[in-house]
């Protein structure tokens, strides 16, 4: 039996397999699920095992374990390490969810689940992938390494100290890595750069108590107002960041680049439409694709503070609370733009108001040189998957954690990804196309297949 039709006569129990995966809610953000978190690791730990990989195991860092596993008999051939992440979004708002988010079901060619493309769904292929050469070849025609972690949706928090202790074990030629998506249904799609994150809360404070709103309205701060003039004076009235030196280190992208996101046709006005707005915005001067893929951003991620129950509540909050997000650029450095928004707020602190700045996540950009071989051959792949050439992009994004496997390894980091714009990843009812789990499956497949003469 040749790998397509392995794939085709297994496709069912596959699909079971990743349905037994998807059912673990492994939200790494939330500590009442650190049970279910681990139980997936374990999961995912033994299913490689039983594949055939060998040295499977948990390995400890100060978070959530990295599953770790390998297969290093293809003497003289490349090392490929296989990354991805086992831990998933929050599922809130659960009303907006068609299916319960931890019960998998197809529906309309998709895959519904939390984690369904993100990156659940994603990781997967390689495991069915490698599956498919172990049983039609009866081995490998590349030694593999998996370093799946589970706090990637955190910041990857704990992953960089444990791979600078551990850089020997993960040495590989190529990184290769399925977390980022194509540009629409059949366009297979190479990104070759990723934006970095900046996280943080806001918290303001006034008055000791929440007050009374008409024995004191009128005469002392709001906090809620005051979060609210602070969060405006971020941006001016047509999208531009107005924190000073925010874009002090972006690099200026080149004509050339520039040319090629021109010739991808994106529309405007498709994209709009795709998603229920009256009318796009963004930094002047700069086309979507570029707002999208290479300029920086400052994003209010959530907002609360005051009386959220039903009905009313007359009263003068006393503090009020917001989640923040950058994507930043090349050059840009997390800690330069913390630094930028510390000083912008020390500037803007509203009269009568306390604020504290509270530092998260932070992950920093990556480009990669996109005529490697490594990665020229994953174009090749694609095309005889799909049958269309692929497409090389940057991506809106972060993968914090690309960037130090850049540092310690030094090898081609190649980001495969099979996910499409509109499968809700982050969001409830999140999906993954049935056609990509089959072609970005084969996908793969060859792409391992003929590593070993493109790197020759």
């Amino acid at each position: 039996m040749n790998l397509e039709a392995y794939l085709e006569a297994n496709e069912k129990e596959h699909l079971q397999q990743l349905f037994d995966l998807l059912r673990f809610p492994s939200i790494s953000a939330l500590s009442a699920h650190k049970n279910d978190v681990l139980a997936c690791a374990e999961f995912i730990k033994n299913h490689l095992a039983n594949l055939g990989f060998e040295n499977a195991e948990l390995l400890p860092t100060k978070g959530n374990p990295v599953v770790y596993a390998d297969w290093l008999h293809a003497p003289g051939q490349p090392t490929v390490l296989v990354y991805g992440h086992y831990d998933v979004q929050p599922v809130d708002p659960l009303p907006l969810w068609t299916t319960p988010p931890f019960e998998p079901e197809i529906r309309d060619g998709r895959i519904f689940a939390r984690g369904a493309t993100d990156d659940k769904g994603q990781t997967f292929l390689h495991f069915k992938a490698l599956e498919a050469l172990f049983q039609t070849e009866g081995k490998l025609p590349v030694n593999i390494k998996f370093c799946i972690e589970g706090e990637e949706e955190i910041g990857s928090a704990h992953l960089p100290d444990f791979l600078e202790k551990n850089a020997e074990r993960f040495q590989a030629d190529v990184l290769l890595i399925s977390d980022t998506g194509m540009i629409a249904p059949g366009r297979p799609t190479i990104c070759y750069g990723l934006r970095g994150l900046v996280a943080f809360e806001l918290h303001v404070e006034t008055a000791k108590r929440d007050l009374h709103s008409g024995e004191h309205g009128g005469g002392v701060p709001n906090a809620i107002h005051a979060l609210a003039e602070l969060i405006a004076s971020f941006h001016d009235a047509e999208g531009r960041i107005t924190v000073d030196g925010f874009h002090d280190q972006v690099t200026s992208v080149t004509a050339e680049e520039l040319q090629a996101f021109r010739d991808l046709g994106h529309d405007d006005e498709a994209y709009r439409t795709s998603l229920g707005l009256p009318a796009l915005h963004g930094e002047p001067g700069f086309s979507t694709l570029e707002r999208l893929w290479v300029r920086p951003t400052l994003e209010v991620n959530g907002i609360y503070g005051g009386f959220q129950g039903e009905g009313t509540k007359t009263v003068i909050p006393r503090e009020a609370h917001a989640k923040l997000t950058c994507r930043i650029v090349p050059d840009q450095t997390p800690e330069h733009i913390y630094q930028t928004i510390e000083r912008h707020i020390e500037k803007h602190t509203p009269k009568g108001a306390r604020v504290t700045l509270t530092r998260q996540d932070s992950g920093s950009p990556y480009v990669t040189p996109f005529h490697h071989p490594a990665i020229q051959w994953a174009a090749k792949a694609y095309e005889k998957a799909y049958g269309v050439e692929a497409t090389f992009t940057r991506g809106g994004g972060s993968i914090p954690i690309v960037e130090t496997f850049d540092r310690l390894l030094h090898i081609p980091v190649v980001l495969m990804g099979f996910g499409l714009p509109d499968e809700n990843m982050h969001a409830p009812d999140e999906n993954f196309a049935l056609e990509n789990f089959r072609l970005g499956t084969r996908t793969l497949a060859y792409y391992y297949q003929g590593l070993p003469d493109a790197l020759k």
